[in-house]
């Protein structure tokens, strides 16, 4: 299995070999994401929970404010699994947006949701987080788990220290991330972060809010506009067609 071959790979060293026929799978996941995503547009990426059902107010909320993103003509990208996920690609649909799914292949809980145009199985995690980086021009948090945490941080961190640029961040939901808002300003009283490090995060509980700081800090700030997509069958590309509403 390839996650027994990552295992081994991150044990430590190998041979010069099977170090080599690593490198080489990694480099295909990446061209097998760059050639599915290359014309998936600008996106806005949505992390949160794959353990929420179609039931949960966050489900819920997770699908109106994918619609409302949708609606400014971004196309919503996610890890393309269950819960949350769904939620976002689902809120897409709805409105005729374009909806993409980046999916981490696992042997339990992940597998790619119903409401997806297009989507790429990816095997490697490190893999999976620079492609839903690489396509986005902002990020929503909603509620999550460990793997919801990693993608926040990793998106920070890379602003942070100017690897990317300024794009929004939302974390949305004030009450399920206190402790983890607590303790980023926590960091900031130690100074292990900067003041100016918390302007890099909106937190809010407003959906009008999230669609107005996406708004603003996507596409006036960096003068988004639509254009023709052009596809070249040469390389085994198609443009990414929405798919028809469910409304």
């Amino acid at each position: 299995m390839e996650s027994n071959s990552e295992i081994k790979f991150l044990q430590g060293p190998q041979s010069r070999w099977k170090d080599f026929i690593f490198t080489i799978k990694v480099v295909n996941q990446f061209v097998k994401g760059f050639r599915t995503l290359h014309y998936a547009g600008p996106c806005i990426t949505i992390f949160g929970s794959a353990r929420f059902p179609d039931t949960h107010p966050f489900y819920e909320s997770t699908r109106k404010i994918a619609s409302e993103i949708a609606k400014l003509g971004f196309t919503i990208m996610t890890g393309g699994g269950p819960g949350i996920m769904e939620a976002a690609n689902r809120g897409a649909r709805d409105v005729g947006g374009r909806s993409v799914g980046c999916n981490i292949e696992l042997p339990f809980e992940q597998h790619e949701n119903p409401y997806l145009d297009t989507w790429v199985g990816i095997k490697y995690f490190f893999v999976r987080k620079v492609l839903l980086l690489k396509y986005s021009y902002g990020f929503i948090v909603m509620p999550g788990g460990f793997g919801t945490m990693d993608e926040l941080f990793e998106a920070i961190t890379l602003i942070q220290t100017k690897m990317i640029q300024q794009f929004p961040i939302v974390i949305f939901n004030r009450e399920y991330h206190k402790e983890l808002l607590d303790y980023i300003d926590y960091l900031n009283k130690q100074g292990t972060i900067s003041p100016e490090d918390l302007n890099l995060i909106l937190v809010t509980d407003n959906i009008d809010d999230v669609t107005e700081h996406i708004r603003k800090n996507c596409i006036e700030k960096f003068g988004l506009k639509p254009k023709k997509i052009r596809a070249y069958w040469l390389f085994g590309e198609k443009k990414i067609q929405p798919a028809k509403t469910t409304i």
